[in-house]
């Protein structure tokens, strides 16, 4: 699993960390949302066992940087609309705002940290971490990003 976790992680915070790559749009956003796949099918591939460890504070990273660098490398991201309860069939006038540039931010940013853990904790505080947020953080963005990569072609 690791030996695909982190090549996919790379990938992804490429595009947050570094501005004005030079990736055809096509290529790009293939690459993106096959990265974005395959770092949910890891998800349920986690296995691991607790690391008990006190490895102190996480690494704070810039928001603002790491959005400016998507903005650049993802030009045409943009604004999208959502549906905060899908269960609820009855309410048909119930949408919310997404923003694209946002998600990939806060999927990068989560990405991070999990790197950060795996490669200075432990791989196994790398892992929980990233089954926990994952689960309560990632996976919605992710979700969301994907589905706007699809309807926006």
């Amino acid at each position: 699993m690791i030996t695909e976790l982190i090549p996919a992680i790379n990938t992804i915070i490429t595009f947050g960390l570094e501005s004005g790559l030079t990736i055809n749009k096509s290529d790009r956003d293939k690459l993106l949302e096959k990265s974005l796949v395959k770092i949910y099918s890891l998800y349920f591939d986690i296995q691991y066992d607790y690391d008990n460890t006190d490895f102190g504070e996480d690494q704070e990273y810039r928001y603002a940087e790491i959005r400016k660098n998507i903005e650049s490398n993802f030009p045409d991201f943009g604004f999208y609309k959502t549906i905060p309860d899908l269960m609820d069939l009855d309410n048909k006038d119930n949408f919310g705002t997404g923003d694209a540039a946002d998600d990939l931010t806060d999927i990068i940013l989560d990405l991070l940290e999990i790197k950060r853990r795996i490669e200075n904790n432990s791989l196994n505080d790398g892992l929980w971490y990233f089954e926990f947020i994952f689960s309560g953080h990632t996976r919605q963005h992710l979700i969301d990003l994907l589905n706007y990569l699809k309807q926006k072609d």
